[in-house]
């Protein structure tokens, strides 16, 4: 068989068996990862071009020149044309001139947005979903409850899951150590995980492949809602 026919051949879908965690860090049931989520094939040239594009559409140019009508000055020519030995000029405003205009400068009209079709992104997002699961990097947690908004609650949920799902870097790590995707929008939740440098909240309709690699863990919470709608999300790919 060819390499061109090995890399077509489909690999058959391993079923991942991933513990459910409750707040206090106890594993409460087990859930098998769905295929349609968690069983697309690694695409790094689908997720390279998707969160380049992405990263361009979140990018705001505020850098801006300007050209040599809107600098001050001009108006009165600097000298007569001739006889005085020097060059000619016509405006102080010219571009060789100290304080002139500046010519091919940056400006803010330049638009780097990038069109990103819907089924691409969708496709870049299970790709990188389906890596985290088969690196061990989504831990799922039944529910987040707080009554108030409580940073101290929240410190010891997670120490609490990272203790009980083995998960050293989701406390150690300083910097972008966890998403967490939140069935719906809860603002307790929200507010009481806004205090952690290392840590991101986003409800799980909006999560996208560059919040998703830009983490280590993605903590999910209420895996059966949530999958039922990243399901839902797949099918309209």
């Amino acid at each position: 068989m060819t390499t061109a026919k090995i890399m077509k051949k489909k690999v058959a879908y391993v079923p991942i068996e991933v513990p459910v965690f409750s707040m206090a860090g106890k594993e409460v049931s087990t859930m098998t990862l769905p295929e349609d989520i968690f069983g697309a094939p690694w695409r790094s040239d689908l997720v390279h071009q998707v969160t380049t594009a992405m990263q361009a559409n979140a990018r705001q140019n505020r850098a801006n020149t300007k050209d040599r009508a809107e600098v001050s000055g001009g108006g009165k020519k600097p000298w007569k044309q001739k006889g005085t030995g020097q060059a000619r000029h016509s405006s102080n405003r010219s571009p060789i001139w100290r304080h002139g205009g500046v010519t091919f400068g940056p400006r803010s009209e330049r638009d780097y947005s990038e069109k990103i079709n819907r089924k691409m992104r969708i496709g870049a997002l299970l790709s990188v979903l389906s890596k985290k699961a088969k690196d061990g990097e989504i831990i799922l947690v039944d529910t987040f409850s707080f009554a108030t908004p409580k940073t101290s609650l929240a410190k010891a949920a997670i120490i609490a899951l990272a203790k009980g799902a083995k998960a050293d870097k989701l406390v150690a790590k300083k910097k972008n150590a966890a998403l967490v995707a939140l069935s719906a929008y809860d603002a307790a939740s929200i507010k009481s995980f806004k205090n952690f440098g290392n840590i991101m909240t986003e409800e799980l309709r909006n999560i996208n492949p560059v919040d998703v690699l830009a983490h280590k863990y993605l903590i999910i919470e209420n895996p059966e809602a949530a999958f039922k709608a990243l399901s839902a999300r797949a099918k309209s790919k």
